[in-house]
């Protein structure tokens, strides 16, 4: 087999939809949600500025990078482009409060918008319609390529975020500055020969949360170069030797193509991003729902619990159900035993919970060895779609045990937040450092998004000018 005999079907049709989708062939549900998810991402970047990883990588940056053009998100500052992506996308991930396609396994917002956002420049004639198709087209590939490669791929190691995420960087870049359906191929070929990331990162990593704006910088560069001229891998995700899914899987079976343009233009992946209501990896909210259910239905105190057992998913297991170590906030927002923990000692798993001394709280560490979490074979089989469900038993000292199924969480495709929710969740979030009015002109902006005669609007008013 040479190395280009599979052709580049489904590279070509992904690129004809990203560079052809009009605001009319949007769904008006569709039209709905994105404006929604789009404000819940541009809050958890508001909140992630002023996180000691973002100012570290900000103030990085500014000493290597004299270029100003692009507004870094909650400051006043800007940096070129492809940094202020690169910032602005670890900005939104940089606090475990960002949505999440559980399928796709990606946090899309964060790679998708600071790319799209940073092609937007003072002579940009992008409108909001302009704006919120581009971002519907985003949003719409990166999960598709998180699907076509399967839960394998996280389970693997590699951290799809940062890896998948690179697509839907591109296709939000791409379709904002208007390339063609040939440039969009090259744009999806350069940025994904960038892809990487490693779930080791996990484990007490700053870096872990840089890796959706790094995924984002690269799909920038992507639509960047292409618009020039500049030339990718045309088969990108087709390709038997050193294709993106050959060679993230190490097979040639170990993925499926099929659904990366399966009812594309027909089925929006946009409908089954989930948004966030705890600070912590998604993996985790299944089982702090059932918690918080059984304790509505049976109150108990710790004196009561003996332990609590949590059946999940192997890549659950594997990803958030290692014993618990005190190596950063990092590890601390992704450890389910810790989670729970925090849930049962503080009545809440939000931003105050987390702060720099919660790293070593004794007693949260204590309860944490008193959560199991055990791989339910049973839910492994139900593939990807159910990567999250889980069983929970919560055992009291006096016998009893307490039982809990939950499919999905709270903010879910199958139970979605309303507007009201997710509004509060950005007043909340941005409450410190937005004057009353700011935050109300902003939720205003996104929520209007086809109103706006410029996209700049919602540009201006992400700028802080002090906190």
């Amino acid at each position: 087999m040479s190395a280009h005999s599979a052709g580049n079907e489904r590279t070509t049709a992904i690129a004809s939809f990203v560079a052809n989708l009009t605001y009319e062939q949007i769904p008006p549900e569709v039209r709905s949600r994105i404006k929604l998810l789009v404000l819940d991402s541009l809050g958890c970047g508001l909140y992630g500025a002023e996180r000691p990883w973002t100012r570290i990588l900000r103030d990085t940056l500014h000493a290597v990078d004299q270029t100003r053009t692009t507004l870094v998100w909650g400051t006043g500052e800007h940096l070129s482009a492809p940094h202020a992506a690169l910032v602005n996308g670890t900005s939104i991930q940089g606090f475990e409060l960002d949505d999440v396609h559980r399928q796709g396994v990606l946090h899309v917002g964060a790679v998708t918008l600071p790319a799209l956002f940073a092609t937007i420049k003072p002579e940009t004639a992008l409108n909001g319609r302009d704006l919120l198709t581009a971002t519907v087209a985003g949003y719409e590939i990166g999960p598709r390529v998180g699907m076509c490669m399967g839960q394998e791929h996280i389970g693997q190691g590699w951290h799809s975020g940062a890896t998948v995420g690179v697509f839907s960087a591109a296709a939000g870049a791409a379709r904002a500055l208007k390339l063609s359906p040939e440039q969009t191929i090259h744009a999806l070929g350069i940025a994904g020969t960038q892809a990487s990331g490693l779930m080791a990162a996990q484990y007490g990593a700053m870096v872990k949360r840089m890796h959706a704006g790094r995924a984002s910088q690269s799909g920038l560069y992507g639509a960047l170069l292409a618009a020039n001229g500049f030339t990718g891998i045309v088969d990108v995700f087709e390709a038997p030797y050193g294709g993106f899914c050959t060679t993230f899987s190490r097979s040639q079976d170990r993925f499926n193509l099929a659904e990366l343009d399966r009812a594309l233009g027909e089925t929006f992946e946009t409908m089954r991003i989930s948004l966030k209501f705890y600070s912590c990896v998604g993996s985790n909210h299944t089982t702090l729902d059932a918690i918080r259910n059984i304790q509505q239905r049976r109150p108990f105190t710790l004196d009561e619990l003996d332990r609590i057992v949590v059946y999940g998913s192997q890549v659950t297991a594997d990803h958030v159900g290692w014993p618990y170590r005190p190596e950063g906030l990092t590890s601390a927002q992704l450890n389910l035993p810790f989670c729970v923990a925090t849930l049962l000692l503080e009545g809440d798993v939000f931003v105050e919970q987390f702060d720099e001394g919660c790293v070593t709280d004794e007693r949260r560490i204590a309860l944490s060895r008193r959560v199991e979490v055990r791989e339910d074979p049973e839910i492994t089989s139900q593939g990807s779609r159910f990567r999250h469900k889980v069983h929970v038993e919560v055992c009291l000292r006096d016998g009893s045990i307490e039982r809990e199924t939950c499919e999905a969480p709270r903010g879910s495709e199958k139970s979605f937040a309303s507007e009201e929710e997710i509004v509060a969740k950005f007043m909340k979030l941005t409450r410190h450092f937005l004057s009353e009015k700011q935050r109300n002109d902003l939720v205003e902006a996104v929520l209007e998004m086809e109103s706006l005669s410029s996209a700049r609007r919602l540009v201006d008013l992400m700028r802080v000018t002090s906190h």
